[in-house]
């Protein structure tokens, strides 16, 4: 920093604005909002009806936030506080732009004097959320390395290339190790940049750097490093405007402070804008602060210097005790149930002063008359840096994202090189077992019985080919929460993910395919000529790329693994029961014949039979048709089996294949575009409330941060949590 300030480049910051932002959600009263399936059902046909315009069922407004306006200011780390459910976390949602489209947002949000919708806040800003969504086979250093490498360095290495060009002209020799540190940070592409060893450094996780990150199957960090990490993913990067979500949950305060601390360090040096929030923040930690923002109820109590945060209760008649900490104090105040231990007018009775009476009251304290002047002044956007806001989506090179998610998926692959092995060794076993169960010796050629025979034998490499794949979706959906994690933030689009998916495990495929037809096509006694065992091989592969497109597909659309086994399971049978084998095509519906055409167990089915049945061996017997007249054993025996006796049919099946593997994999590329996790939390108002407000003269429908039942839980509920890569319910 005093590098820069030596030769007078001015950092770019980043204020944030936001004016008479109003929130609200569409509830449902009572009972009718609980997860049954009764209620399932009426929200689906009520979802349908009001396409049409026709609105059914009952449903209460709640207010979230409620007309607040204040300021975000660089250098000055800002501290959200409230008690649970006052709004806190739909506020920092609101300010990063990730507020969840279901809800209506009234008023104004501005960086600078920008709108959110004239720049890119995914890429400006961060929002950290208080729930951890790592992927736990990799480790601390490899997680941030990644994080790194997706985010960029943003205009460090046009800020070194100014400093180096001013420092020139005044003739300023810089010192060789913070030049070479400079220099180092500033470098894009790198696999592993000295910008992630410096924050590993002053999170302290530099003792961890080498331990996998773990989950629910295997061990790794801790608790309190878990959220280290989740801070460090995003400091890491350019990113100099965080909105920190209760990043304390689960840790002990020292370690709470030293991370607040590291945090203060970037603020005041980098000129960066931090809103952080803390349910209960220790006094040393609280002390860290420069401005404080205390919501209650939806609304602002008071936004400005730590320093008069206490004179405003005062002169409100409240105290602070000598042994109460501060921050346990803002949050109590303004409860119904623990404001009058403070009151300490002993010359007024104690009457209950509501959240409405302290934000107007607070309009005419000094302070709040300082940030009326002060938002009633536009932001002149002429002084925003041209490096303060991302006005593009695309900040690292395409090149550079493929690099790094290839890197990834084969650090991934070489993590669970066991689940690999393990598949080929399964693969090898059941091999040997249907070799043995369709054993050559007792394979012969002789009549339509024996083709039958061999019809089972193509039929059951079809089937354990088919479910070879199956792996596939218990990995895929174990990875999705990382991956909406790192969509919502714009590291990279879908298609950056599911390629290197895709793509490395071609080499697998081949090794197991090869390994199940070296094993079984001779044992078995199929057509001894050289091509058709290269044939059937080909078709093995593509029935394995098949499948493995299939159930990645199906765990981008279900998202869960019991919708998965459930739903997912649906398309399989339909798939089995329509692929022309255990219903012969001539068997099936006129109205579901197209089924028939879209199963590609058909395309695969086909082609191995047609790719038998035609060796000399089955074309140059004969035997009598029901007519007396002779006909070639293996026309004879596609006919029988239902299957079609063209020639080409091989081809068109390989090429069948090819084209149901391409459309899979769009299908899964598509899923992870447009669809969102699952789990979307829904905020429910009591019966209760709802009388409360008509008991009060209000609507029944409108409601204010009253006492409302998530899932059927009291709580005070005026926070709507959204969806972030995770689900904050």
């Amino acid at each position: 920093r005093d590098r820069i300030d030596r030769v007078g480049i001015e950092l770019p910051t980043v204020e944030v604005r936001f004016e008479r932002l109003t929130v609200q959600a569409r509830c449902h009263v009572g009972s009718r909002a609980l997860p049954t399936l009764l209620n399932s059902a009426r929200n689906i046909a009520e979802g349908a009806l009001g396409l049409l315009g026709v609105r059914l069922g009952r449903q209460a407004t709640l207010t979230i936030l409620k007309d607040v306006s204040g300021a975000v200011r660089p250098s000055r780390m800002t501290l959200l506080l409230g008690p649970p459910s006052s709004g806190k976390t739909t506020l920092l949602l609101a300010l990063a732009g990730k507020l969840d489209p279901s809800l209506r947002r009234a008023g104004e949000v501005a960086y600078n004097g920008f709108p959110l919708e004239e720049f890119v806040p995914q890429k400006t800003a961060a929002y950290i959320s208080q729930t951890d969504v790592h992927v736990g086979e990799m480790t601390v250093k490899e997680t941030l390395d990644f994080s790194a490498r997706c985010q960029g360095v943003g205009t460090k290495y046009d800020l070194l290339t100014e400093l180096a060009r001013r420092e020139k002209e005044a003739g300023i020799r810089p010192e060789p190790e913070v030049d070479l540190f400079m220099k180092a940070t500033s470098m894009e592409g790198v696999e592993s940049s000295l910008q992630t060893d410096y924050t590993l450094r002053i999170l302290g996780l530099d003792i961890c750097a080498d331990t996998i990150v773990g989950d629910q199957m295997q061990r790794g960090i801790s608790g309190g490093q878990k959220k280290r990490v989740t801070t460090g993913e995003m400091i890491v990067g350019p990113t100099k405007v965080l909105f920190m979500d209760e990043i304390s949950t689960g840790l002990d305060s020292s370690t709470t402070f030293q991370i607040v601390k590291c945090l203060q360090q970037i603020v005041h040096l980098g000129e960066a804008t931090i809103l952080m929030s803390l349910l209960q923040p220790a006094p040393e930690t609280f002390e860290l602060f420069d401005d404080i923002i205390l919501l209650s109820e939806g609304q602002i109590v008071y936004q400005g210097p730590r320093d008069f945060v206490l004179e405003f209760f005062e002169s409100c008649g409240f105290r602070c005790p000598e042994r109460k900490g501060t921050a346990d104090f803002l949050q109590e105040v303004t409860s119904k149930k623990d404001q009058e231990q403070y009151w300490a007018d002993k010359q007024r009775p104690y009457r209950y002063i509501s959240v409405s009476e302290f934000a107007q009251t607070f309009k005419r304290f000094h302070v709040g008359l300082e940030l009326e002047n002060h938002l009633s002044v536009p932001f002149d956007k002429s002084r925003s840096h041209q490096a303060a806001l991302v006005f593009s989506k695309h900040s690292v090179s395409t090149r550079e994202l493929l690099k790094a998610s290839f890197d990834k998926e084969w650090l991934l692959i070489k993590r669970n090189s066991f689940v690999y092995i393990f598949k080929t060794i399964q693969l090898i076993i059941v091999a040997l077992i249907a070799s043995t169960v369709f054993l050559r010796t007792q394979m012969h050629t002789r009549n339509l019985d024996d083709g039958f025979v061999y019809v089972g034998a193509l039929l059951f490499t079809l089937i354990v080919n088919m479910f070879n794949g199956f792996a596939e979706l218990p990995l895929t959906i174990t990875r999705l929460p990382v991956f909406f994690k790192h969509r919502d933030l714009l590291f990279y689009p879908a298609w950056i993910f599911t390629l290197p998916n895709v793509v490395l495990r071609i080499p697998f495929s081949i090794i197991e395919s090869i390994v199940w037809v070296v094993v079984t096509y001779y044992t078995m006694g199929f057509a001894p000529e050289a091509d058709r065992f290269f044939k059937q091989l080909l078709l093995v592969f593509l029935i394995q790329q098949m499948a493995g497109g299939l159930f990645r597909a199906i765990a981008g659309l279900c998202r869960s693994m019991i919708i998965a086994q459930t739903g997912g399971a649906l398309f399989l049978l339909i798939f089995f029961v329509l692929g022309g084998f255990l219903l012969p095509k001539d068997f099936i519906p006129k109205w579901w014949i197209w089924g028939y055409w879209i199963s590609p167990l058909v395309y695969g089915y086909n082609a191995l039979a047609v790719n038998e049945f035609y060796s000399p061996r089955w074309m140059d017997k004969f035997v009598m048709d029901k007519n007396g007249v002779p006909k070639r054993l293996g026309m004879a025996m596609l006919e029988g089996a239902n299957i079609f006796t063209d020639k080409n049919w091989f081809w068109i099946g390989a090429a069948g294949l090819l084209g149901f593997t391409i459309f899979f994999n769009v299908l899964f590329t598509l899923c992870l575009t447009y669809l969102n996790p699952l789990g979307k939390p829904q905020a429910v108002i009591s019966e209760e409330t709802a009388k409360e407000a008509e008991d009060n003269g209000l609507p029944r429908e409108t409601v204010s941060n009253g006492s409302t039942r998530r899932n059927g839980s009291t709580r005070r509920n005026g926070s709507m949590k959204s969806k972030d890569g995770s689900n904050n319910s």
